[in-house]
């Protein structure tokens, strides 16, 4: 029994679903050939077309397929060929890779399965077994973004920073490697990504205090090769590389806060691209450890490498050129975002460039071979900057949104204008498709600036966020919703050409096909393909839980499927967004489960039965100390908010609190303290709270549960 599929225990009401239908045995017969992968499929994956051989299918990472069995004509069509259920209720992020007629896919905690791609039937799996305490350092959910495949073997990444090789055929562990300082909060969710026999795998945690960096290890031997650091370390100390020791100059540290105690971030935690006609490794960085400048860097600085294109030599790690989109970065805006590779006709001229819409809200054009910009313009609102100066590279800041004491609402927020969701890329349309977002975000510093190792460090008041969006709505203003978009974006002309606006804000990733189509899904549910030339809706599924996943193709048999990944999670999963209309809250169950579709297949799916409370328990009947709900107000929101969301507003993929069972009030001490759910990512946090604060949390969560209930007798006292 999984202990992780225990959430619903928060409510008081534990679920125990057994691991059922498991093969008994690999079909070593299908799996002989199905990783036979090496660079030059990568490279040349057109030779290929009915595999997925890569996390962006090939090299330049497009995610743009050349099947078309399966087009605007037919496309109505399509159907469900089979599903698999993960037994996960954790979000769901991994592109599926199918090699062979073999799928290989990933789940929440980085669990992987090998399926029979015609059939969805299990052919093997594999279970990491993270410690379910370490979902503590996952800021964005314990999900994962998939596997690489490597002349016979899978390779994945682990929640708790490990690098695992198993064997094609049955699922073992050929070598486990440690990639991290286990002292510190470091996680991975990213897929690796293998090169000239070298696996490179980043990390994420920059929100804890962690200093980034990208590690190739041996394919066959699990040793590290090199480490590119991100960001400089102790500047008293000898640096890694010629790289940091002129990032140095560009850090100002103080004599309280040292950025290299602090963590510094640049965590390259998704996006990594290789192109074979360079030769080069071109890796996204991310935010600052903390967010807030005014802290980690007092004195200012462009904080190099952070929020960041960087290219590496594969045969060292060194570094050939950077470009830093956000100099000095401020607001949680990673440059790690899906980087796509292409070669354009750019006035007259055929340039090889690398486009990227990163969380500044910026679509950058970037010449590959040296780093030089070639155009910039918003592919969403911005107030941060009001521009790109082309001469420098640099953006044109806006000095108000560099925020200090007073509330500054910046657009985009720290969720970004595009956040990991990749982007694609269709060279017959020529236009990139972006899972776009809108939102702003009140950014605040946080006084007195104080630092916790092991907590949610940005430098930013949380409370005082809550307390604005709560006066808002008291006044019967409130703050307007987060939207979503798809945006095709014509990367030459730098403009729009057509959106489709989404139901919520956190939807999934693109894929585009000959067919002339777009796939995408949303966090209502609904799974849809498009004309990719002018975004007309051609065919919809309602999957019956939200889609952050991106959808990939291939074929078996000659037969062409599309599978997708459906699980609503992440960081807008977990209420980063605000969103009230999910497929979660709508049906009441987030069981992950992998689909693939084929023309001729079954039009409806069913919804499985609701793990929700299907009425709000009675809180109890006890007085509140106000002041001691106030004292619990901030530490929910210090400590707590980034998961259950702020108010306790959760999109549905962890519990509401306010929608506890009786005996969970009682309780409080044993699993904020003792850890009684960490096994199901619920960790102890009595290295940050005692029990005066456990209390407190009680008292404000209790309250606000009054609140709730008494506003639902309220409504159910309305006459109909």
């Amino acid at each position: 029994m999984d202990k992780r599929i225990l959430w619903a225990g928060v409510f008081g009401a534990a679920l125990l679903l057994p691991m059922i239908g498991r093969a008994a045995a690999p079909d070593t017969s299908k799996l002989a050939k199905a990783a036979d992968v090496d660079g030059a499929a990568i490279a040349n994956a057109d030779q290929r077309p009915g595999d997925w051989l890569s996390y962006g299918r090939g090299s330049h990472e497009q995610r743009f397929s050349p099947l078309d069995k399966i087009n605007k004509a037919n496309i109505g069509k399509l159907g469900t060929a089979w599903e698999f259920r993960t037994y996960t209720v954790r979000g769901l992020e991994a592109t599926p890779i199918v090699s062979d007629g073999v799928m290989f896919v990933t789940g929440s905690w980085s669990k992987v399965w090998a399926l029979d791609a015609k059939t969805g039937k299990e052919l093997w799996a594999y279970d990491p077994k993270v410690p379910g305490q370490w979902g503590r350092y996952a800021c964005c959910d314990v999900v994962n973004r998939g596997v690489a495949l490597w002349k016979g073997a899978v390779y994945v990444g682990t929640l708790d920073g490990r690098l695992v090789k198993l064997d094609a055929k049955t699922g073992k562990p050929v070598w486990d490697v440690n990639t991290i300082d286990r002292k510190r909060p470091y996680t991975i969710t990213g897929a690796p990504r293998i090169v000239k026999g070298l696996v490179l795998i980043g990390n994420g945690g920059a929100e804890y205090g962690v200093r980034g960096y990208l590690s190739a290890y041996d394919a066959d031997t699990g040793k590290l090769r090199w480490r590119f650091y991100v960001v400089p370390g102790d500047p008293s100390k000898p640096q890694e590389s010629k790289a940091l020791e002129a990032a140095v100059p560009t850090w100002k540290a103080s004599e309280k806060f040292k950025y290299w105690e602090l963590g510094g971030g640049g965590t390259p935690w998704d996006s990594i691209v290789y192109d074979p006609g360079t030769d080069l490794i071109y890796v996204g960085t991310g935010n600052g450890s903390p967010w807030n400048r005014h802290m980690r860097s007092p004195g200012g600085g462009d904080n190099l490498y952070l929020s960041s294109i960087v290219a590496l030599k594969p045969s060292n790690g060194d570094l050939a050129w950077y470009y830093q989109e956000t100099p000095g970065e401020n607001w949680d805006y990673t440059a790690t975002q899906s980087l796509v590779i292409a070669d354009l006709k750019i006035d007259g001229v055929t340039r090889k460039v690398i486009m990227h819409a990163p969380k500044n809200g910026f679509f950058y054009v970037i010449d590959r071979t040296n780093g030089k910009l070639i155009s910039a313009k918003p592919y969403t609102p911005v107030t941060w900057a009001t521009g790109i100066d082309m001469k420098t590279g640099r953006p044109i800041e806006n000095p108000a949104a560099r925020y200090g004491v007073k509330p500054e609402a910046v657009v985009p927020g720290p969720i970004g204008g595009h956040n990991w969701q990749p982007m694609a890329y269709n060279p017959q349309t020529g236009l990139v498709y972006i899972p776009v977002i809108e939102g702003s975000f009140a950014f605040n510093q946080e006084k007195p600036l104080a630092y916790e190792p092991g907590a949610w460090n940005t430098g930013n008041d949380f409370a005082m966020l809550g307390n604005v969006v709560l006066q808002m709505i008291q006044e019967g203003k409130p703050p307007p919703p987060t939207k979503g978009f798809i945006r095709a974006w014509d990367p030459v002309k730098q403009k729009m050409a057509w959106q489709v606006p989404m139901t919520g804000a956190w939807n999934s990733g693109m894929l585009t096909t000959a067919g002339g189509l777009l796939f995408a899904g949303g966090s209502d549910g609904i799974f849809s393909a498009y004309d990719a030339k002018t975004g007309k809706t051609l065919w919809s599924i309602d999957l019956k839980t939200g889609i952050i996943a991106p959808a990939m193709t291939y074929t078996v048999d000659g037969e062409q499927y599309v599978a997708v990944a459906a699980g609503w999670g992440g960081s807008g999963g977990l209420g980063a967004t605000g969103d009230t209309q999910t497929a979660v809250m709508k049906y009441g169950n987030n069981q992950g489960r992998i689909f693939a579709f084929k023309l001729g297949g079954n039009q409806k799916v069913a919804a499985l039965p609701s793990e929700l409370p299907q009425n709000l328990p009675k809180p109890p009947d006890e007085k509140i100390d106000t002041a001691m709900a106030t004292k619990g107000f901030n530490l929910f929101h210090r400590h707590c908010a980034v998961c259950h969301g702020v108010l306790l507003q959760s999109s549905g993929e962890v519990p509401d609190l306010r929608s506890a069972a009786p005996e969970i009030w009682g309780q409080y001490d044993d699993i904020v303290l003792n850890g009684a759910l960490a096994d199901a990512g619920m960790a102890s946090f009595k290295d940050l709270l005692n029990k005066d604060d456990v209390a407190a949390i009680r008292a404000y969560v209790l309250q606000q549960a009054h609140v709730a209930w008494d506003e639902k007798q309220k409504q159910k006292a309305k006459p109909h």
